[in-house]
C-alpha cells in the first residue's frame, strides 16, 4: 500500500517535466533551423551586457532574430510578424525601445514576453543558453 501511495505522490512530477523543446505552432512562420553563437566579450555584442538592450542578427531565422536582455535572462525572438501570413508581410519587425513593431499591421510586441494584447500568436521564441561567455540560440 505504501508503494502505491508513493507512486501517486511522484506521478504528477514525472509528467510535469518539460522535454526542453520549444513548441511553437504558428502556421504563419516557417520553422527554419537556427544555430547562432554570440560571444559576449566581442564589442558588437556589448549592448547585451545591460538590461533592456538588444542586438539584431538577420542571418538566421525566418526574418532575422532579436536577442534581448531582460535583466534576469536573455530572450530571442524571430522578427517575422507572427499574426501575418509570411508571404504577405515581407519586412522584418522594427525594434523600438523594449518593443518589436510589425510594420504590416503596426502591432507592438513586448521583448520581455513576446506577447501583444489581443493577438492570437506571440512572437516566435528561440531557446537561449549561456555557455561560458557565449549565448547559444537554437530552435
Amino acid at each position: 500500500m505504501k508503494k502505491i501511495f508513493v507512486l501517486f505522490i511522484f506521478l504528477p512530477f514525472i509528467f510535469a517535466c518539460d522535454s526542453g523543446s520549444v513548441n511553437y505552432n504558428n502556421p504563419n512562420i516557417p520553422n527554419d533551423p537556427v544555430n547562432l553563437s554570440l560571444n559576449l566579450s566581442l564589442p558588437q555584442y556589448s549592448n547585451l551586457q545591460f538590461p533592456s538592450n538588444h542586438i539584431v542578427d538577420y542571418s538566421q531565422g525566418a526574418r532575422g532574430i532579436v536577442v534581448f536582455n531582460t535583466g534576469s535572462a536573455y530572450n530571442a525572438f524571430d522578427l517575422a510578424c507572427p499574426n501575418q501570413a509570411f508571404s504577405t508581410c515581407t519586412a522584418p519587425m522594427s525594434i523600438i525601445g523594449i518593443d518589436a513593431k510589425c510594420n504590416c499591421d503596426n502591432i507592438s510586441y513586448s521583448l520581455f514576453s513576446g506577447q501583444a494584447a489581443g493577438q492570437q500568436y506571440p512572437m516566435k521564441p528561440y531557446r537561449v543558453e549561456i555557455v561560458g561567455g557565449n549565448l547559444i540560440i537554437t530552435n
